[in-house]
């Protein structure tokens, strides 16, 4: 990540070498980690502000801070739940129910060693980075799985075995859309399937793979258990879904692991189809130009458009029937990216586009 040459050298006199480099990494990873969660703490604010935008109301705004109302609330949950009693069932597996908020949370947090935040900018920069990331997006479903089925509950067990179906339906469709991002770049190195997309706003993936990028976001929606998709959690239906006997800091891990679920797949949308931390005016504007200078800048810019649109479904679309989500995953969404896939080979071939895997 990030060079750090001053304090790196003084490190190595002050201590050793040998643990510098593993000290400043890990100062580096707590960052990041302080700002994700910050993140996503306000992402929950602003979810209930634009919905109540949307809905014509107010949201929160009792909870002041900075002279702000409503700013403080995401401290006011976080105080709330951290006081609150964590309930195990009495014919629940103690050991199962304690594991699997854990289980949905550290997947979610691990694929963020491969994500490039900018060119020179990744704590792993691995060549097989895409199948890492797949590898990592699958274990969440164990969670939720264990969640299910250990707290020994009918409502429960029928949440977890609803987001398991769905999620291995639209996993599917992800993946096949991600193979049309690896025809394209060539590589499985986030970091490559950025700088293959260089050169404006019509070299991105999301020109020539829109279909690609439909679905591959659509199941992003899916994958994070969000509206129109939510069944998993159906209040309606099953009370709360596979996390309806937890409380309490419990329940708050499972929150987490759903926003910060949700603002990874929005930078993975973005590093897949819009160029990641490459500028819009690359191409358009001198290479020493402020505007066409790659860096997280863009990247963060570019990622609030599609965290916007997961508030967006939820204050728009009400929520599907299971039968319909699994039509859609298995009738609708597979069958593209593979007819999908057969264009873009066909576009390879003939060299229609700004493929850069061109011999």
């Amino acid at each position: 990540m990030w060079d750090w040459g001053a304090l790196r050298s003084w490190l190595d006199g002050a201590i050793t070498p040998y643990w510098a480099s593993p000290l400043l990494m890990a100062v580096q990873i707590l960052m990041v980690m302080v700002c994700l969660i910050l993140s996503m703490a306000f992402y929950t604010l602003a979810e209930r502000k634009v919905i109540g935008w949307i809905q014509s109301r107010r949201g929160p705004n009792r909870v002041n801070l900075f002279w702000i109302p409503g700013f403080g609330q995401p401290f006011a949950d976080v105080i709330k739940l951290m006081f609150k009693e964590i309930v195990i069932p009495a014919d629940a597996n103690p050991v199962l129910f304690r594991v699997a908020p854990f289980l949905s949370l550290i997947p979610a947090l691990a694929i963020w060693a491969v994500i490039p935040f900018s060119p020179e900018h990744a704590f792993s920069n691995i060549d097989a980075g895409l199948l890492y990331v797949l590898a990592m997006t699958s274990m969440g479903v164990y969670g939720v799985m264990l969640a299910g089925w250990s707290a020994n509950s009918k409502y429960a067990f029928l949440g977890a075995m609803r987001s398991a179906a769905q999620i291995v339906a639209y996993e599917i469709a992800m993946g096949f859309a991600l193979v049309g991002v690896l025809m394209a770049s060539g590589s499985l190195n986030l970091g490559a399937i950025v700088r293959a997309q260089s050169g404006g706003l019509v070299s991105w993936n999301w020109f020539w793979l829109f279909p690609l990028l439909v679905v591959y976001f659509i199941s992003g929606v899916a994958e994070t258990n969000r509206s129109p998709f939510d069944v998993a959690e159906g209040e309606s239906e099953i009370v709360a879904g596979f996390h309806v006997d937890y409380s309490g800091m419990a329940f708050a891990l499972f929150f987490i692991a759903e926003y910060v679920n949700m603002i990874l797949i929005s930078m993975l949308t973005v590093i897949f189809f819009f160029g990641g931390w490459l500028s819009p005016f690359d191409g358009y504007l001198p290479q020493d130009s402020l505007l066409a200078a790659p860096g997280f800048f863009w990247l963060g810019l570019k990622t609030l458009a599609p965290m916007f649109c997961f508030l967006w479904f939820r204050a728009t679309f009400p929520r599907y029937r299971y039968d319909q989500i699994m039509r859609l995953g298995w009738k609708a969404l597979i069958p593209v990216t593979l007819v999908w896939l057969l264009v873009e080979g066909v576009m390879i071939y003939l060299h229609v586009g700004p493929w850069k895997v061109h011999p």
